[in-house]
């Protein structure tokens, strides 16, 4: 279960093998174990654009999902690629009061359950759904490693 991950920020040094671990734990604990995912994460720049090239909202997010499964091609068991923006998660993780490696945990739980159908802008009962699934998913992972290099 292959899980690439590539970084673009340097101001917040990730733990790139942690982060795979990590992804791949949520993985397992999805219901995907055998699931190949692709991870980039990256700054508010180039998420603003992503964005607004695909969603058409010119303004930065914290997490992007694109879907792999139905597309047709040689690999069936890739899932997708998550996209999450970095900075955009590290101001979200300082306004909750909460580590920002249980936050980067929470964007990337949620970015792969996006890539298994999980959709929360489709109704409310879909929404708890994945609020339900997000919480039993990270139950299952935690405790959550450290996931970026830290000062002191």
């Amino acid at each position: 279960m292959p899980v690439t991950v590539r970084c673009s920020v340097r101001r917040i040094p990730l733990r790139r093998t942690a982060v795979e671990t990590l992804a791949q734990r949520i993985l397992v604990a999805a219901g995907v174990p055998t699931a190949e995912l692709s991870l980039l994460i990256v700054g508010d720049h180039l998420m603003r654009r992503l964005n607004g090239r695909y969603r058409r909202k010119a303004v930065t997010t914290d997490v992007l999902a694109f879907p792999m499964r139905e597309a047709p091609g040689p690999n069936p068991l890739l899932l997708g690629d998550v996209v999450i923006s970095l900075p955009q998660a590290a101001r979200q993780a300082r306004a909750q009061n909460v580590p920002l490696n249980r936050e980067l945990a929470q964007l990337l739980v949620h970015g792969i359950l996006h890539l298994l159908g999980y959709d929360h802008e489709r109704s409310p009962a879909d929404a708890h759904r994945m609020q339900r699934k997000e919480r039993t998913v990270l139950s299952a992972v935690s405790p959550v490693p450290a996931l970026v290099h830290t000062n002191g």
